[in-house]
């Protein structure tokens, strides 16, 4: 298990005195195990259990706090996820690595929900807690908490799209929706010119994300460009359609934007909707 580029590590500490910044590790999008691990071993990276409250107390990765993705979802504001960003001792710029056991999915929404605030030094674990257990990596069930910091809120408007920036790239050139649910799904009832890509189709074996050259074959059958924009939404908060977005800024599409609140909240509008009756109707994991 690899990412395509392991950062170096440099110290928590920068010693100019013309400098009071402190460097931190700068993380790719998916964090390989052994990076994760070094930086354990130097106390430089905060780790987010996303699971459970039950599931954490039980084990979890060493070091990691407790942020269940339900605790996240209740009051979902800018502000109040910067709150829960201090709470966990995270300060700007700090290395965060997030993790769950339920193949990314949920992982992938907190960490765009702390990119979206402007915590853009958040990765996706590459593996599952089960499969850390399985590597021998180590655990512990000690709950942590660390002393509160404090965050600055920097808005990433790029990575976020609601209904009315959906409904207006429908028919936009350079601009494409894609729907992460399963193909039946889909097939049922969607947003009308959207794409199917199935979240199924995201995940390696042992690694949340499959390499990039697949998920780049799949984008170019679809014949989207690096350039173009894509809109990634689910059936409800966003949690399949992150792992999508993730998987695409993993591909090389720099502009990829959540709908977070997806499918469930478009139907609740009363936004059209579309429905494919044609059983040959192909998609991207029949391929």
């Amino acid at each position: 298990m690899k990412s395509d580029s392991t950062p170096s590590i440099p110290s928590s500490e920068n010693h100019s005195e013309d400098s009071a910044k402190v460097q931190f590790a700068q993380l790719p999008i998916v964090c390989d195990v052994k990076l994760l691990s070094d930086l354990i071993k130097k106390n430089a990276v905060r780790v987010v259990d996303v699971r459970r409250v039950e599931e954490y107390d039980q084990e979890h990765i060493r070091s990691a706090v407790s942020l269940p993705l339900a605790k996240l979802l209740e009051h979902e504001s800018p502000t109040d996820t910067r709150e829960l960003l201090e709470n966990l001792g995270i300060e700007d710029g700090y290395p965060v690595v997030v993790y769950d056991d339920t193949f990314g999915a949920l992982a992938a929404r907190v960490t765009w929900s702390f990119q979206y605030i402007g915590h853009s030094n958040t990765a996706l674990l590459e593996t599952t807690f089960d499969q850390w257990k399985k590597l021998g990596l180590e655990t512990e069930s000690i709950p942590n908490s660390f002393p509160k910091k404090q965050h600055s809120l920097n808005i990433n408007h790029k990575i976020y799209a609601d209904s009315t920036y959906v409904q207006s790239a429908q028919n936009s050139p350079g601009k494409i929706i894609i729907d992460s649910r399963e193909r039946l799904n889909y097939l049922t009832e969607h947003i009308p010119g959207a794409k199917n890509m199935p979240y199924t189709m995201v995940g390696g074996n042992g690694t949340i994300i499959r390499n990039s050259e697949d998920i780049e074959r799949y984008i170019e059958n679809r014949g989207i460009s690096n350039d173009t924009e894509i809109i990634a939404y689910c059936g409800s908060v966003g949690t399949l359609s992150g792992l999508t977005y993730y998987a695409l800024k993993q591909a090389g599409i720099k502009n990829v934007r959540l709908y977070s609140k997806s499918f469930k909240e478009w139907k609740a509008l009363g936004k059209p909707k579309e429905e494919i009756n044609d059983a040959n109707y192909w998609d991207l994991s029949a391929e």
